[in-house]
């Protein structure tokens, strides 16, 4: 079987990923501060809040030991993230900053970090997909924290697939930039002030005018690509939308 660990399934890509990965069959435990309405029963639910850090690599070792037996591959996506705090810098919270930072990057790192640790040496594929943002490679006024967090995991990646490319059975990793997707994170986006966030007015226009990608979309291309060849020969930074 192929063991899907995905973060952030309570809505948005991650909770249109776990659904779609479940329909051809696989396993997936998902990881989220709420439940969700998946009920499967290749489905294992996780709840847990990325942000309290020093509980990731437990779970994830437990996760795994428990599933090693029936896998015949494994592969991590680490999607949850947080656009909180908007606004510039000096006048956001510092508390929101941290928890920023430890959602989009901390959380991630550690994962990618113990699922390696926990799989070296199998033969089996493994694979870790990040899921960034052009706001990683871009900055953006008012998007500081979230800035930050993305272009650290852009770097992270860099460097872990550096290290695993040099094992014989290293894992797979990537980061990808999915687009501009209708998600509650584009809604929180969108009741910012212009204030906070100069360029508010055209993220309106995007929803407006239909330019928002689906998740069920997205997820369903992120898929494609993580099931195919091609997932081994991409860049490892790469964008959904020039694949």
């Amino acid at each position: 079987m192929h063991i899907y660990l995905v973060t952030g399934t309570t809505s948005g890509i991650g909770l249109e990923l776990a659904k779609q990965l479940l329909k051809t069959g696989n396993i997936v435990y998902g990881f989220a501060r709420r439940e969700n309405d998946i009920e499967h029963d290749n489905y294992h639910h996780i709840l847990l809040d990325l942000s309290e850090t020093l509980k990731l690599t437990d779970t994830m070792k437990t996760i795994i030991q428990h599933a090693t037996n029936e896998a015949t591959s494994f592969t991590l996506i680490n999607n949850a993230g947080t656009i909180d705090p908007i606004g510039m810098v000096g006048e956001i919270d510092s508390e929101l900053v941290a928890k920023s930072i430890a959602v989009n990057l901390t959380a991630p790192m550690i994962l990618t970090g113990a699922f390696i640790n926990a799989l070296e040496g199998q033969t089996i594929p493994k694979k870790v997909m990040q899921i960034s943002s052009g706001a990683g490679r871009k900055p953006y006024e008012g998007w500081s924290s979230y800035c930050a967090g993305k272009a650290g995991l852009d770097r992270f990646t860099e460097a872990v697939n550096v290290e695993e490319s040099k094992k014989q059975y290293g894992a797979r990793i990537v980061s990808i930039a999915p687009g501009i997707i209708d998600t509650n994170m584009q809604g929180k986006i969108r009741q910012s002030t212009e204030s906070e966030f100069p360029l508010v007015d055209r993220f309106k226009e995007y929803k407006s005018a239909g330019d928002l990608s689906s998740p069920s979309e997205v997820a369903e291309k992120l898929i494609k690509l993580m099931e195919s060849d091609q997932f081994y020969k991409v860049e490892v930074i790469s964008d959904l939308r020039n694949l």
